[in-house]
């Protein structure tokens, strides 16, 4: 039920203006707050915290349905699944009575700012300090690739409270950039896909944050919590992953129905129908894996290693089955008027940001 009503709300309310949004590579708030209206932000978060009392089965619906409807561009699917559950998780009473409430309702737009300039999958090399000056951090540091960090009001950062320590001295520390002086975005980058997302550089020159804003009950906790959610923020790549191999499928399914070579409809050639049948059976094989993930993670069982298998995997067999998909729909696939040609372009990503696929088969090897 969930799945339909937001693919009806995304097809009718965001699909006939996302043209719009892909030029001015950004979404605007008003669509934010009428996802919030519609119970669509913050559907996993407790109901005496503004959410709907869901759990990540509920976000995953709403992360496949964006990708289904084709507006992966709208980034409400990090704000739910990575953002919120931070201050959920980690988060004093207070913290989350101030925050979650306003991350449901689409009033606060959630970033973390993870990345540096010389740090990205390397969450060990961050830079950004937060020096304890009396009841305030002074924060300085740089971050880039931010996904949402053109709108977003609250943003956790990933900071340095004691370098010596290395990733022991590393903590989150939440910044309402509405009130921050020293805050300042960079430019909105100019990205090969994903358009519509805005993804931006953010700049902390001696921004002043309370120390009641520390995830936490102490400093040198932020590494731990890092790596105890990331399971669920590779599941959520992979849930991407799945629908848009899905949606590729299915349009290159009717198109190649439709359209005709030689005297004959596409999908009558052999060739078509081996690649099809190849390309069916790993989407299958995938949806399969990615299912059981989900039904392990719910239980609280989804481990690491299984976690970037499925973030590795299906992020390259997305890229690869938009591929084929492509190449099926012969010089028209790399017109951008065709959902495939966008298609292309979006899934790149995908094997880059959550820890690149490389980074996957680290940690995976490491197990052996």
């Amino acid at each position: 039920m969930l799945y339909d009503m937001a693919s009806r709300f995304l097809a009718e309310e965001i699909g006939p203006r996302y043209e719009d949004f892909e030029k001015a590579e950004m979404f605007d708030r008003a669509s934010w707050q009428k996802a919030g209206a519609a119970g669509l932000l913050c559907a996993s978060m407790p109901e005496e915290y503004g959410g709907a009392g869901g759990t990540f089965a509920h976000e995953s619906a709403i992360a496949e349905a964006i990708s289904h409807v084709g507006v992966d561009g709208f980034g409400i699917a990090l704000h739910n699944c990575i953002v919120a559950p931070y201050i959920l998780h980690y988060g004093s009473e207070e913290q989350k009575k101030r925050w979650l409430p306003r991350l449901a309702s689409g009033e606060l737009i959630g970033a973390i700012a993870m990345s540096e300039p010389g740090a990205g999958s390397d969450l060990q090399g961050v830079k950004t300090r937060a020096e304890k000056d009396g009841n305030q951090y002074r924060l300085n540091g740089s971050k880039t690739f931010i996904t949402n960090g053109q709108l977003a009001n609250l943003v956790i950062v990933v900071a340095k409270t004691d370098p010596a320590q290395g990733a022991k001295g590393t903590s989150l520390i939440i910044v309402e950039t509405d009130e921050a002086e020293g805050f300042e975005r960079g430019r909105n980058l100019d990205k090969i896909g994903l358009k519509s997302n805005d993804t931006s550089e953010l700049f902390f020159n001696d921004v002043r944050v309370p120390t009641a804003n520390l995830l936490g009950h102490e400093e040198g906790q932020g590494f731990v919590q890092l790596m105890q959610q990331l399971p669920q923020e590779r599941l959520l790549i992979a849930a991407q992953a799945i629908a848009m191999i899905e949606r590729a499928l299915a349009v290159t399914v009717d198109y190649v129905k439709e359209r005709k070579a030689f005297g004959a409809k596409v999908i009558d050639f052999q060739n078509t129908q081996f690649k099809l049948a190849e390309l069916k059976t790993e989407a299958t094989i995938g949806r399969v894996f990615y299912n059981d993930c989900v039904t392990r993670h719910l239980a609280g069982g989804l481990d690491t290693v299984t976690a970037s298998m499925a973030k590795y995997w299906l992020t390259d067999l997305q890229c690869k089955l938009v591929d084929e998909c492509l190449q099926l729909h012969g010089g028209y696939g790399y017109m951008n008027e065709y959902p495939i040609a966008r298609m292309y372009r979006d899934a790149r990503v995908q094997r880059i940001y959550g820890g690149t696929n490389e980074i996957m088969k680290l940690v995976i090897a490491r197990s052996l």
